[in-house]
């Protein structure tokens, strides 16, 4: 895949540096992430464990990487030595197994909070 460079650095442009931009990198393979990386981007969102894990081992030190998506408790040990920002912690269980991980790798963990106030039995 190539970057459509003069795409990017218009959205950059117009973000204008009031706003970080996450790029969805899911399925797609780590040149691709570096590619981009070379063009300044640092912030990343992955919603597969197992896959943040081998990009992170592969890519640079200093990528900012999101867990977007569901991620289960007994996945977060894998991903707490590095992860910077979990989007969408949807249980008190979850945010404590996250906090007791970040402890033992010596680090806080940013997460945002998914509160549930839909009146759907169906919504999760």
């Amino acid at each position: 895949m190539s970057i459509n460079k003069e795409k990017y650095q218009a959205i950059i442009d117009e973000l204008n540096g009031r706003t970080t931009l996450v790029a969805v990198s899911k399925t797609k393979p780590a040149e691709d992430i570096q590619e981009l990386y070379n063009l300044g981007q640092r912030d990343f969102g992955e919603n597969y464990v197992q896959e943040l894990v081998d990009k992170e081992a592969a890519l640079p030190k200093d990528i900012h990487w999101h867990f977007i998506g569901h991620l289960q408790s007994n996945k977060v040990k894998y991903i707490a030595p590095f992860v910077h920002l979990i989007h969408g912690v949807d249980s008190e269980s979850l945010l404590k197994e996250i906090n007791k991980q970040a402890t033992k790798n010596n680090r806080f963990i940013d997460c945002l909070l998914q509160v549930h106030i839909a009146t759907e039995e169906t919504k999760f």
